[in-house]
């Protein structure tokens, strides 16, 4: 199992913002969180098909490093919706790097928001977890940031979040998604490239 010492250091390359306009990060604390986090991920990975990931180095970079890629970027905010959260990313990483942020979690799939309880549970976070579809939320509820990565029917996902957005949509996805086609009443900004990956990018979509 890695330390927390060993994740900070397979993070460092996707923390290049930190600091740039959110609130202070306090890594020893988040990365102490991420050693409980990929100890629940491995342990119900081996029960339900949590993420096609094994390799727990690859988990830091891919599914912690990203979703706190995104974090680093997320400015002011209030509120954000993980869209399809899935195992969590990016919405637990960004809950760890931003306890100011009220984040909540949606998955549909009942074993998968199983998890994400306790996860929350287990890490004693602030986030709800919405076991259910985008879709079926009250029509009411809209969110500062819409946040999504590898959900299915991705566009009819980016509809939906455009509708949830007051502010933002961010989007990891890959070259050439067509994301822009997809989220009238917003401006999408150029895709920015991840570390280490050479299809993966970060997409940010802004309201006007």
């Amino acid at each position: 199992m890695l330390t927390a010492d060993a994740i900070a250091g397979l993070l460092q390359p996707y923390l290049d913002r930190v600091g740039a306009g959110g609130a202070a990060f306090d890594q020893a604390r988040v990365c102490g969180q991420l050693v409980i986090y990929l100890e629940l991920i491995l342990k119900w990975n081996a029960r339900i098909n949590l993420t096609a990931i094994h390799s727990t180095e690859e988990i830091v970079r891919r599914h912690f490093g990203e979703s706190l890629f995104v974090g680093a970027r997320l400015d002011e905010c209030r509120t954000l919706l993980d869209f399809g959260s899935g195992a969590g990313f990016p919405g637990v990483p960004i809950q760890l790097m931003r306890p100011d942020v009220a984040v909540t979690l949606a998955e549909s799939r009942s074993k998968k928001a199983a998890f994400l309880h306790e996860v929350v549970r287990a890490l004693e976070l602030r986030c709800e977890v919405w076991a259910g579809r985008v879709e079926a939320m009250p029509v009411e509820r809209r969110f500062d940031v819409v946040a999504m990565r590898a959900v299915d029917d991705m566009a009819a996902a980016l509809v939906e979040a455009g509708r949830r957005a007051r502010e933002r949509v961010m989007v990891l996805g890959m070259v050439g998604s067509p994301v822009a086609g997809r989220l009238a009443g917003f401006q999408v900004g150029e895709a920015i490239a991840l570390p280490g990956a050479s299809e993966s990018v970060l997409w940010v979509a802004r309201r006007g």
